[in-house]
């Protein structure tokens, strides 16, 4: 219902402007380019979404297979039993869709977002056979979901290459701001479904969650003493180490295992395939409108409204400029990164503004993108409330990144 009212809305709110810029405004060409809009990116949600997407998609679920029945999934589920199954009540001990949600979760927190697709997809799939619901989210579906969109990354390796094509003598700046941003927009997600979901605060959830916080620190301390070229190294050589590691780790595992490696590959990736044709009607539908609603005006429209409320009650505007790419971020990955970029290009990569924007952008995921994504692959429709709840938790990590972005910046 939540992601039917928006939809509905975005499209009515795009018609609605550029009515008024035709009759008011006399900008001849809006409609035009709405259409445009709509060809090019319904075009786009296929060809440079969908397709490049099925090639990760395949691979991944065949590696996924293979740690199945290598045991892997089970050892990962049983490790973080005690914490996850605080956070997934509804989840059995030992059930695979654990350990396919930590193996999400860790390929997000290291930057590999084409590794973290499939494994959250899997993830998906395995809760929906728990749903006695099936088009309706389930608690845990939405608990995962919400987690998956606050976009903890704990390495923000292109924010940081994007900023040195810019022409940045400081790149790695935004660093700790994006992590620390992206931190308390997690444990923001925790509290929020926490709470509307009611599950137990006892010692051993929030002795993780210290724990959790504590070992982010120690990285981000650790991090932080490094030079910009060490920074720069570290992050290139961590995130591609850990994802080529744990290809090799699953195939030896699986032959070690005594599985038959490449027929249990080519079993876990042929759903790869009926996965994607799943969701592209979805991804089409939402990103259409997404772009209606950008190509109209009414997120400019949006932006300068916040920067006269926030003039009217003597509060600072000079964040304003960046705030796009906040707005954009919950709607298209890509949208934001090019509102980023030329955030960059216009005020300074090392502006304040120019920082603030990267920090946006390293604090939260795509939330609408991740819904019609990760709920269409199931067939869900009824998503409750995880559209607010995702939305609830993006205005915090805005708001942690902004006092972040004073503290780093200013």
């Amino acid at each position: 219902m939540a992601l039917n009212i928006v939809w509905i809305a975005f499209i009515l709110i795009a018609f609605i402007i550029a009515l008024y810029k035709l009759i008011f405004l006399h900008d001849t060409t809006i409609f035009k380019t709405l259409t445009d809009g709509i060809f090019d990116s319904a075009k786009s949600s296929v060809i440079d979404i969908a397709f490049p997407l099925a090639g990760t998609m395949i691979f991944f679920l065949g590696l996924m297979n293979i740690a199945e029945k290598a045991g892997a999934i089970r050892w990962l589920s049983r490790l973080l039993n005690p914490f996850m199954k605080r956070l997934f009540p509804e989840v059995p001990a030992g059930h695979p869709a654990m350990g396919e949600m930590v193996m999400n979760f860790s390929a997000n927190m290291l930057g590999l977002d084409n590794a973290a697709t499939p494994f959250g997809l899997k993830a998906m799939e395995s809760l929906q056979t728990l749903n006695p619901k099936k088009e309706t989210a389930s608690n845990a579906q939405i608990m995962f979901m919400v987690l998956h969109t606050s976009g903890l990354t704990l390495i923000p390796l292109s924010i940081i290459t994007y900023r040195i094509a810019a022409g940045s003598v400081d790149a790695t700046s935004i660093f700790i701001p994006c992590v620390a941003a992206t931190v308390c927009a997690t444990l923001a997600s925790i509290i929020v479904v926490g709470l509307l979901q009611r599950i137990k605060w006892d010692f051993v959830l929030s002795a993780w969650l210290l724990g959790i916080i504590v070992c982010v620190g120690a990285l981000l301390y650790y991090v932080n003493g490094l030079n910009d070229a060490a920074k720069n190294t570290f992050s290139n050589i961590t995130g591609n180490l850990v994802l080529v590691g744990l290809v090799a780790v699953i195939i030896a595992g699986g032959a070690l295992k005594k599985v038959s490696v490449f027929d249990a590959f080519i079993e876990g990736a042929k759903d790869g395939w009926g996965i994607i044709l799943k969701i592209i009607p979805y991804l089409v539908g939402m990103l259409v409108a997404i772009r209606v609603f950008r190509d109209s005006g009414a997120l400019a429209y949006l932006t300068g409204g916040i920067a006269q409320l926030l003039h009217a009650v003597g509060a600072p505007t000079d964040f304003v400029d960046a705030l796009p790419v906040a707005i954009m971020k919950p709607f298209s990955g890509s949208g934001a990164r090019g509102l980023m970029i030329d955030t960059m290009i216009s005020h300074g990569p090392d502006s304040f503004v120019g920082k603030l924007a990267c920090t946006f952008q390293g604090s939260a995921d795509t939330t609408f993108y991740i819904i019609a994504l990760y709920f269409g692959s199931v067939g869900i429709r009824k998503v409750r409330y995880a559209v607010w709840a995702g939305i609830l938790v993006d205005i915090i990590g805005v708001i942690a990144a902004i006092i972040i972005g004073y503290i780093f910046f200013k």
